[in-house]
């Protein structure tokens, strides 16, 4: 348990300050040093605020942990179970213990990040000038800006995943099968004639290399894909002046794209580390039946 708790909390501590070390992106953060003097962003500020946060809300409902759960922790482990649920089919029984601390973490991190947004004076409290034309307060410089709102935010989010995906993979699976998974020649050798069988090998090959690379991008997509629907969110809601039914639809968008880049480095674990489990469910239900005919 303690294991479990500290590969959560570095997730949460990574996460958060990653921020600062994927700086020079598109939609960069405001810096916070000329008003403040401190060499922070509002994107990280907020994430250290939701970090906090997270951490005192669960040993709050928690508290000591008991055999009879009270309230919170009835609720806490509820949530987790269900989330175990929907990922360990995914991950595979042998990753799950490694990986489900880091997809839940990130899952609850991006989550209240994208629903931060929508608290008031988040993004909209902060320095500015007023708008000559309009006459209307232009924000400069946010205090509070959501992590999941620029562009770094989500490179960072998705330089986690990719680095929780290559150790996970190397504790479970090994260079070796992550090899032969990638490059390896999926036919059998038996039911094939020699020249077909070598002529695959060359085309697994090639279908390897392709994966090699399109391993190397996953950080670009899931970035991307969570920045730009976040960033097409606030635009909407902004277009739609902050309509209920466009609030509420962004609240649900908040929630699926957090369920989507976990449940995507759930996959990329997966199909890799998630290849022994039905072979090993198969054999233990043969050993099963072997004992009930022996009795």
């Amino acid at each position: 348990m303690s294991a479990v708790k500290t590969l959560a909390l570095s997730t949460l501590l990574f996460a958060s300050g990653a921020t600062a070390f994927a700086a020079g992106g598109h939609e960069a953060a405001s810096s916070l040093k000329d008003v403040l003097g401190l060499p922070l962003t509002n994107s990280i500020i907020t994430s250290w605020v939701i970090t906090i946060l997270i951490i005192l809300a669960v040993r709050w409902m928690v508290g000591t942990p008991k055999i009879v759960p009270s309230r919170g922790q009835a609720i806490v482990e509820s949530a987790l179970t269900g989330l175990r649920d929907l990922y360990e089919p995914i991950v595979g029984k042998k990753a799950m213990p490694m990986a489900f601390p880091v997809l839940v973490t990130l899952f609850i991190f991006i989550v209240l990040h994208n629903w931060s947004g929508l608290l008031p004076f988040v993004g909209t409290v902060g320095w500015g000038h007023t708008d000559p034309v309009t006459g209307k307060f232009v924000i400069d410089t946010a205090i509070l800006r959501p992590h999941t709102s620029e562009l770094n935010g989500t490179i960072a989010l998705a330089l986690v995943s990719f680095g929780a995906w290559f150790i996970i993979v190397m504790r479970y699976a090994g260079p070796g099968l992550l090899i032969k998974d990638l490059f390896g020649n999926k036919a059998d050798k038996k039911e094939l004639a020699p020249a077909m069988y070598w002529g695959l090998s060359l085309v697994f090959l090639v279908v390897g290399l392709i994966e090699v690379v399109s391993i190397f991008i996953r950080p670009v997509t899931l970035s991307m894909r969570l920045f730009g629907n976040v960033f097409g969110g606030e635009n909407l809601l902004h277009a739609m002046s902050f309509l209920p039914p466009f609030y509420f639809l962004e609240l649900l968008v908040g929630f699926v794209q957090g369920l989507v880049f976990t449940l995507l480095t759930a996959v990329y674990i997966g199909l890799i580390c998630n290849h022994g489990d039905d072979h090993d469910h198969a054999d233990d239900h043969g050993h099963g039946h072997a004992k009930e005919a022996a009795h």
